[in-house]
């Protein structure tokens, strides 16, 4: 581990990225714009979702550091035009840290994470002013990914009361939209597929919300599991000198019972 502050650390950066930028630096670099890297924002954010998932710290630290690079490169962007500087970037997220914990930095009160949370939405709309006149859902950005969008919305709509009681309610509520899902298919009404599809997706992700698991960690956890396994397939076929596509599916289906298994 490095001995170095992390000040130290950060003004490296800060400097290795202000030269990257400079006119003898590098092309690619100078180029770039918030608007080009915005896409790589939101990669390395899962890359690094990815590797606390697989619990590989080396990794973690690395993705982390990819996360520090992105966001210091566009706050040196916005710094070169003069709209803000990185300081303005560091002392607005204190500031929002220090007037939304008034129970750590204040005399206010809040002994639970639930009780946190309702202060820190109740800051958000009576001291910062950032009300929602026309739906307490319009907080939720637009360009969020879908999976995460359809969570964010549950949460807001739960927040006021719009929430199942029981479990048993929504897994009822997932057997009703695969039931529809199913008289669609077998009309082969296309757009009604599509829309029934989506139903039983967000019903998927209110069941997880439901049960406090993370329908993306779950997803991707089992995206990994899919991929080590076809994996195991592939790898077994070629060890045989087979091609894929001209194996019978139940050879298929029995080498994927034993990937389960390995």
């Amino acid at each position: 581990m490095n001995n170095n502050t992390s000040s130290e650390g950060f003004d490296r950066l800060y400097n290795i990225i202000k030269k990257l930028r400079s006119p003898d630096g590098c092309p690619w670099d100078r180029e770039q714009t918030p608007m080009s890297i915005k896409e790589n924002i939101i990669e390395e954010a899962y890359e690094c979702m990815d590797a606390i998932i697989e619990n590989d710290e080396p990794h973690v630290c690395e993705e982390l550091g990819d996360l520090y690079l992105l966001a210091t490169f566009a706050s040196i962007m916005f710094e070169e035009k003069n709209s803000f500087s990185i300081d303005d970037v560091f002392n607005g997220i204190s500031e929002k840290l220090i007037r939304r914990h008034p129970h750590v930095f204040a005399d206010a009160s809040a002994d639970s994470p639930d009780e946190v949370i309702h202060q820190w939405e109740e800051i958000k709309q009576k001291v910062e002013g950032r009300m929602h006149d026309d739906s307490v859902l319009d907080s939720v950005p637009v360009h969020f990914p879908p999976l995460l969008k359809a969570q964010k919305l549950q949460k807001k709509a739960a927040k006021s009361g719009f929430e199942w009681h029981r479990i048993d309610d929504v897994i009822s509520k997932l057997d009703e939209e695969i039931d529809e899902f199913k008289e669609a298919v077998q009309e082969n009404a296309r757009e009604e597929i599509e829309a029934e599809l989506g139903d039983i997706l967000f019903t998927i992700v209110n069941i997880a919300r439901f049960l406090s698991v993370d329908p993306s960690t779950a997803l991707s956890k089992t995206n990994t599991k899919f991929i080590n396994r076809f994996k195991y397939i592939e790898s077994s076929l070629k060890t045989a000198d087979r091609i894929m596509e001209e194996t019978p599916l139940d050879e298929l289906e029995e080498l994927w019972q034993k990937a389960k298994n390995n």
